[in-house]
Formats: structure tokens, sequence, C-alpha cells
């Protein structure tokens, strides 16, 4: 890894130590920055967790890779048309370790030692395993166990561990941070940008982190895969919205304050007067994701899509149109402002609210979990319909206007009824197709699903010069940095894991 000694934030997130009588011991620095402050830190663990480089990862990378996206130019259209591009790539690795990850790690060094921190110990862990888990499901063998360590023990080599390790050991830190939790004690309170310091809720943030983790075995392992999905589900994981973990901002004074999603996607593509017609990377939405939308009579289209109709953003599903995947002629300028993007009156507001974690992803995993024998508390259809609707719900997150009739979900469910007597493999299409839709923005969990489970089925495209043999790829590469400064942990990695490339499947994806 890169030397990072200690990560600075733009907050003012650590304590200044004071100076003592006589000026102390001459052997301390009365100007040094001394013990952290545990909650300041974590609240800039939670922003640094999820505006980690989103733009280039979820985007770029993963949003093409699973058709959310897609660009008529090559150098910005790496997960459009299969690329391998470090400069791309390596981000969400080089800057989450120094950042995301050291911050956590120092506010569970901070409070683990106090008994009346307990609340804070736990709810670190569990964001902990958040981190984390998104590191290991990108790239798959990564420093874990030895990670975050460059200020306490001088380690700036730390191993690769296992996949395998790296995930039973996050479930296990989950199962213990969630049996830990102690409504009758303190915790962040508002220094907790998600749940304002509510450890019920928090509890059952980790039982979903649990499920979604769990499930996440199901290719490799389907007996510790069954046994960690009861186990969350006995635990009791998020149902409703009001237990939804959703990221608030404002739209300023500084950046760190603004919906990270919408504020690097606008600033580095969909930017403030092109109106669609000058895009700085050519982005637009999927014609994959537009046509399937329109196709099904999706009232949720609105409210992701819009086209720019002059200076304004049209959301009219009949003018909505998707640019289609691996394409490399330039439209002309007044062409692609016929094309759909993120609607920036509502995903891609400013201040828009970020889902971290939501009941429509536990109830459609719940869905499969009742399939699979795995749920006695409901039909498969019971919450399949629940996470759909659980979907539609999210729309009110951007105001009134865009809440989904009773009138339109009606006239979805008409046409749409959840097929229950077809075979396993055609119920987990519906299921998993449900998955990439709902949680569009959430790239890196519709990734990781469609890996897991092959759904949607989705064509590839065969772009000349591309890596994969025109095949979709299955993670990101290794930072050209690591193979230079962490060599050694590196090629053990490799030679474990598999090349490389784009192509190598990660542990639970083999």
């Amino acid at each position: 890894m890169k030397r990072y000694i200690y990560y600075i934030s733009t907050l003012l997130i650590l304590t200044i130590s004071g100076c003592t009588k006589d000026f102390g011991d001459l052997n301390e620095n009365p100007n040094s920055l001394s013990t952290p402050t545990p909650a300041f830190l974590f609240s800039k663990s939670q922003l640094s967790a999820m505006s980690n480089n989103y733009y280039l990862t979820a985007v770029l990378n993963l949003g093409g890779f699973i058709q959310h996206y897609a660009t008529y130019k090559e150098v910005s259209g790496i997960g459009d048309k299969y690329f391998a591009n470090d400069f791309y790539q390596a981000p969400y690795f080089t800057d989450g370790y120094p950042i995301a990850v050291n911050e956590i790690e120092e506010v569970i060094r901070a409070v683990k030692a106090n008994p009346t921190d307990v609340n804070k110990l736990n709810i670190a862990r569990i964001w902990r395993v958040f981190i984390y888990h998104r590191i290991t499901d990108l790239y798959g063998d990564v420093p874990y166990s030895e990670a975050g360590k460059g200020l306490t023990d001088l380690n700036f080599n730390p191993k690769y561990d296992t996949q395998e390790s790296i995930y039973k050991d996050l479930l296990k830190e989950l199962d213990e941070s969630a049996k830990g939790l102690d409504a009758a004690k303190p915790s962040f309170g508002g220094n907790d940008f998600i749940y304002n310091g509510d450890v019920v809720k928090w509890k059952k943030f980790a039982y979903s982190m649990m499920l979604r983790l769990g499930l996440r075995l199901s290719k490799k392992d389907a007996a510790l895969s069954e046994s960690w999905v009861k186990k969350a589900i006995s635990g009791g994981v998020i149902l409703n919205k009001e237990d939804n973990a959703t990221m608030k901002y404002t739209d300023g004074p500084q950046d760190l304050n603004r919906n990270p999603a919408a504020r690097e996607s606008r600033s580095r593509d969909f930017s403030a007067n092109s109106f669609g017609k000058n895009n700085i990377e050519g982005g637009k939405l999927s014609a994959t994701f537009i046509n399937y939308l329109k196709n099904n009579n999706d009232p949720r289209l609105s409210v992701y899509a819009g086209v720019w109709v002059g200076t304004t953003q049209d959301p009219n599903p009949a003018i909505q149109k998707g640019f289609p995947n691996g394409v490399g002629i330039a439209p002309s300028a007044s062409d692609l402002g016929t094309y759909s993007e993120p609607n920036q009156n509502t995903v891609f507001r400013l201040d828009a609210p970020l889902l971290v974690l939501g009941n429509a992803e536990t109830n459609l995993y719940l869905a499969e979990a009742a399939l699979r024998g795995w749920n006695n508390l409901g039909t498969t259809a019971e919450f399949y319909q629940k996470g759909v609707n659980a979907s539609f719900d999210q729309a009110t997150a951007y105001g009134a206007s865009y809440s989904i009739a009773t009138g339109s979900r009606d006239q979805y469910w008409l046409a749409h009824p959840y097929q229950s007597g077809v075979s396993f493999d055609k119920q987990m299409e519906q299921i998993n197709t449900q998955i990439w839709v709902s949680l569009y923005l959430d790239e890196y969990e519709v990734f990781a699903n469609w890996r897991r489970t092959g759904y949607p089925v989705l064509v590839p495209v065969n772009y000349p010069g591309n890596v994969t043999g025109g095949t979709i790829p299955r993670r990101l590469i290794y930072p050209n940095a690591e193979g230079a400064s962490n060599t050694k942990n590196v090629q053990e990695a490799i030679s474990r894991q598999g090349a490389n490339t784009l192509t190598t499947r990660v542990w639970w994806d083999k």
C-alpha cells in the first residue's frame, strides 16, 4: 500500500493537545496532533465511505458493467467497453485505505477500552464491515487483518487476506456487534449521520448486512449461506422504510455536504450548461436500462431519468431514450441531447438523500430466501411485492411531486404479478432483476449481486481492443502502485486468487 502514515480530515476531527505548566515535557511537541476525537472521526468515516470516488468507480466502471450507463467515448468507457485502466480502477482502493479505513480503525482503537463506549465500539465495528465488504467485493483478496496499522505498527506493506477469511470475519463481526449493542447506553448521537445514534436501528442494519453478505455466499457455499441468512432473519432485518439507512445531504456550503453521487457525476460529466449536448465524458443512461423500464411501463422511469428539453430536464416516460452500450461513434451534439440522463431533480439532486441499505433490498433478498426455503416468515411472492413497493416508496424521498401514485402501482401489479408457478431459475430472475432496478445508484451491490446470480441476463459488448474477450468483467484490477510498493504481498494474492485481470473471479464468485 502507499505509505500513508495518517489521514488528517478536512473536518476538525482531532483534538490539539494543550500546553501543560511550563510548556510541559520538552520531549513532547505542544503543537502536535494528539488523541483523535472518536465522534467527529466517525462522522468523517461515514462521509468518506459513501463518497469514495463514486463517479470513477460506481458510474464509469460498475455502471457500465451492469449496463445502467453507457458512453460513446473510449477513455472513459472502461466499464462500457471493458478496458483496463489503472487511473479509473485503482482509486477506490488507493483512496479507501488511507481515508475511510484508517478513520474507522482509529475510531475503534479510541473507544474499545472504555466500557461506557460499548455502543460506539459496536456501531464502529458494524460500519467497518460496510467499508471492507465493498473493497473486497471489488478486488477480491485485499489487506484486512493488517490494514490500518501504519500509525500503530509502522506496517506499510500489509498482507493480503483471502476473501474467504475476510468474509467469515466480517460475518462474525456483525454477529458479535449486533449482540453487543445496548439501548440503555449512549452512542454517537448527532455525530451519526445515518441513524442519529439510534442503537435499535443499528442492530437492524447489522442483521441486514448479515443478510446481504450471507446470501452472497449462496453460490460458493450454500450451507454456510443458509446458516447466516437464517441468523440474520432471526435477528431482525430492516423491513420498513422508517428503519432505512440513509445519508442526508445539503447543497453546500462545502462539497463535503453534497450528495456524492450527484456532485461527482455532475462535476465530472453531466455538467452545468451542457444540457445533455456536451457532456464531458459523453455519459448517458444505458439503452438496456431505459428500454427495460419503458417496456414494462415502470413508474420509476420518470424518477430515475430525464431528457433535456432546452434548459430543463423532462421526465416524461414517452421521450426517454437510452444510449447503446459498446458504441464508439460520437453523435452530434443535438443527437446526444436526445438521450436520457439521471434526473437532476431527484437521484442527481445535490441535496438528495442517499440510501445506504434499505427495505427494498432486504425484502427482495427475503423473497429469495423464501424461495430457497430459508425464510418461513412469508411467501416469496409476498416479499417480492413488498420489495418492489418499497422501491416505489423511495421516490417520496425526492418530494411529493415524484411520489408514485396508488393507481400507477395498481397498473404495474396487474401487468407484472409475481410468477410463482415457474422454475426456480425463472423466479430467481424475477427477484434479482428487481435488485438491478430497485438498487439503481448502489452500483456496488448491483454488480456484486449480478455476479452472484447472473441476473438480469445482460448481453455483453465486444468492442475492439477490449481486454476481456467480450465478456462482462468480474472484478477491478489491483492498483499499479500496490504492485510497486507492496510487491510480495500482491504477488502472493495473485498467485492464490488468479491473474490480476478484470475477468478473474473473486472467491464467492467461483
